[in-house]
Parts: structure tokens; C-alpha cells; sequence
């Protein structure tokens, strides 16, 4: 018998989640059946998308149960199996976080090949922040080299990951983030000019500022003014690729629209949103380009990591509070 904590919805949130609408469970897991295998996790990600499925509403994604585990990207390893295509010792990916070990089938699992990189990267700049930053830029907003691209939330997991891909491929970046040390973890990336929108005054003419030419890509993580600002600065035919709004994650009522929209027709602007599940297609290509990319010291993958379970839910909320730089993790 194995113990095992795990984090469950208490009560769906209202606005701003805390940590009252969680709770830390203790189970008790049997030995792994007939085909199943049994994992210790070893880390766990947290992520905004997070706070869409603690709503009751449909989604693109499968809603929280209130009273059960939830659910999200893990790495783990097999410490017990019962299926010959996974033996213990080996590394898995699995869609079983937010716990510390879990029976499951085999064949739900997927077995690791880490390439070189650390496990962990494979919920960050290998896993999904990484193929969203890459299918967003590469495809989405059909990125080519000159472009000058401008990324909101640029200090985070997904969209460091941009920042630094637009400029391995020949662009001119220019990053938002909140605060000093954002800004200059930017700064240390090659981005061409950080804007620290917390303290800038007018959004809009910081974004011009620098770039007088005019956007030909947006990368929008964010929302709310800073899609306001993008309209203003977009060229003609601009792309924007729509990953985000995390300033409304939290809205109580409707969000509203950027007073600027209209500025989408006389531009010609193409505006498509999109889910990395969609492009899954993509990480054939991409997970390689990066491991050679890591190996070759060309891109700077941050980490901000939380231990334990008992803190999953505070490094969650974080990601609210701009109190992540990089990739948000749980070491377990």
C-alpha cells in the first residue's frame, strides 16, 4: 500500500481563487492491476488555463469535479508495474498532477525520452508552453524572418519561449512584463526592448516607442489593454495569435471588448485564437530544435519552483500575482 497526497476542488471559485477552495487529501493506493503501472510523481505544473476549468461551464477543456483531484501535467517514475511496457525506474509524462502517486494504465501513460534535457522542461519549454509558444509563432501567426513581433506576458513559460524562438529566427522582438526583474531577465534574452507595463503610463505609446515601423505579429497572453495597444501599433495585414487573456481569468461578469476594435477591419488584421491540442502535429519538429537548441546554449529556460504538494496551491495562485518568472513547477 502506498500513501499518497492529493490536491481537490472544494468549491468552485469566485473571482480570484484562494486557498479556501482547495483541499489536501490523503488516499491510500493498492498495488497496480492487471495492465496498470503505479508512478511517484516527481514534478507537477501549474498553469492559467487551470482557472477555466474551475468553472462549471463547458469548455475547451473538461471542467474540475468539486470533491475530486484535479487533474494536469506530471512527470513521474514507475515505482511498481504491472504491464511489460513500462518497468520501474522509467520515466513517464502523464495528465495525473496535482498528486503525489497514482495507479494507472500503461498505455494512458507516455514513456520519456528526455533527449539531454532536464524532466522537468518536458511541462515547460518541451511540454506544452514550449509547442504552444512554437505552433502560436510558427504557424498561427505564420511568423517570417524580419517580422517584428510583440509579445504580452513575456517573462512567463509560454511567452519567454516566443521572445526567444522570434529571435532565433531572425525577428525583432519587443517583450511586456510587470516589474525590474522581468524586465531585465528580458533584457538578458536579447529582446530588442522590454516594456515594463506596470510602469508604464500609456501602453500604447511605449509599444510605438519601440517599434515606430508598427507590430507585424502579436503574441497576446494577456488581454485587456495590452490587445488595445497591439491594434494601435499593427501594421497593415498584422497577425495576431491568441493564446490568452489572463487579465480576465479572474473577471467577475463580462469582460469588456478593446474600445479599438474596429481597428481589426481598417487594418486588415488576422486574429486567430487557438489551442495547443490542435497543433499537436508540430512537436515531431519542435522538441528536437529545442534539445539542440539547450544543448547549444541558445535558449534560457527559467524556472520558478515550488516544493511539495502542501504548495501547489499558493505557486497556482502565484501565476496570478505575476509571482512566477519562467515556468511555474511543483517539485514533488
Amino acid at each position: 500500500m502506498t500513501q499518497s497526497r492529493e490536491v481537490r476542488l472544494k468549491d468552485r471559485p469566485v473571482g480570484l481563487p484562494s486557498d479556501r477552495n482547495f483541499e489536501i487529501v490523503t488516499v491510500t493506493l493498492s498495488a497496480p492491476g492487471p495492465g496498470e503501472v503505479q508512478v511517484k510523481n516527481t514534478w507537477m505544473t501549474v498553469d492559467p488555463y487551470m482557472r477555466g476549468r474551475m468553472y462549471a461551464g463547458p469548455s475547451y477543456s473538461a471542467p474540475f469535479n468539486v470533491g475530486e483531484a484535479m487533474t494536469g501535467g506530471a512527470v513521474g517514475e514507475v515505482i511498481a508495474s504491472n504491464d511489460p511496457a513500462l518497468k520501474p525506474g522509467d520515466l513517464v509524462r502523464s495528465f495525473m498532477g496535482w498528486r503525489e502517486a497514482f495507479n494507472a494504465p500503461a498505455n494512458q501513460l507516455e514513456k520519456l525520452d528526455t533527449m539531454g534535457l532536464a524532466p522537468q522542461l518536458f511541462l515547460g519549454a518541451a511540454g506544452m508552453p514550449g509547442l504552444t509558444a512554437w505552433a502560436g509563432l510558427m504557424r498561427v501567426a505564420a511568423f517570417k524572418p524580419g517580422d517584428t513581433v510583440f509579445v504580452s506576458g513575456a517573462a512567463g513559460a509560454v511567452g519567454s519561449m516566443v521572445a526567444q524562438i522570434a529571435k532565433l529566427k531572425g525577428g525583432k522582438v519587443i517583450g511586456s512584463a510587470g516589474g525590474a526583474d522581468k524586465i531585465a531577465y528580458l533584457n538578458s534574452i536579447g529582446v530588442d526592448a522590454a516594456i515594463d507595463y506596470k510602469a508604464a503610463p500609456d501602453l500604447t505609446k511605449a509599444l510605438l516607442a519601440a517599434a515606430p515601423e508598427g507590430i507585424d505579429v502579436y503574441f497576446d497572453n494577456v488581454g485587456g489593454g495590452h490587445l488595445e495597444a497591439a491594434l494601435n501599433a499593427a501594421k497593415p495585414h498584422a497577425r495576431f495569435a491568441i493564446c490568452g487573456g489572463i487579465s480576465a481569468y479572474n473577471n467577475i461578469g463580462a469582460t469588456p471588448g478593446p474600445s479599438n476594435f474596429l481597428l481589426i477591419v481598417g487594418k486588415r488584421i488576422r486574429m486567430e485564437g487557438f489551442i495547443v491540442s490542435d497543433h499537436g502535429d508540430m512537436a515531431k519538429d519542435y522538441v528536437p530544435q529545442l534539445a539542440a537548441w539547450v544543448k547549444e546554449g541558445k535558449v534560457d529556460v527559467r524556472e520558478t519552483v515550488a516544493q511539495g504538494i502542501e504548495n501547489a496551491v499558493d505557486a497556482f495562485l502565484k501565476l496570478f500575482s505575476g509571482g512566477n518568472l519562467g515556468k511555474m513547477l511543483v517539485r514533488l
